[in-house]
């Protein structure tokens, strides 16, 4: 997995920053999401970070 495909908030932040990317987020609770086009969508919200960092690692395979 090239390390461009993800962005990890405060963990793992490529530089340059890539054009899009899949992204986990623990601003206000735990987001996964995408990064496309310079817009961010939220794909879902999770309680605890393993449910995020579960559901990051699905959309990553």
């Amino acid at each position: 997995m090239p390390p461009t495909h993800y962005w990890i908030e405060g963990v793992h932040e490529p530089s340059p920053t890539p054009a899009d990317f899949l992204c986990e987020d623990p601003g206000g609770g735990w987001e996964t999401g995408a990064y496309e086009r310079g817009t961010h969508e939220t794909i879902a919200r999770h309680l605890t970070e393993d449910a995020a960092c579960a559901h990051l690692w699905q959309l990553l395979n």
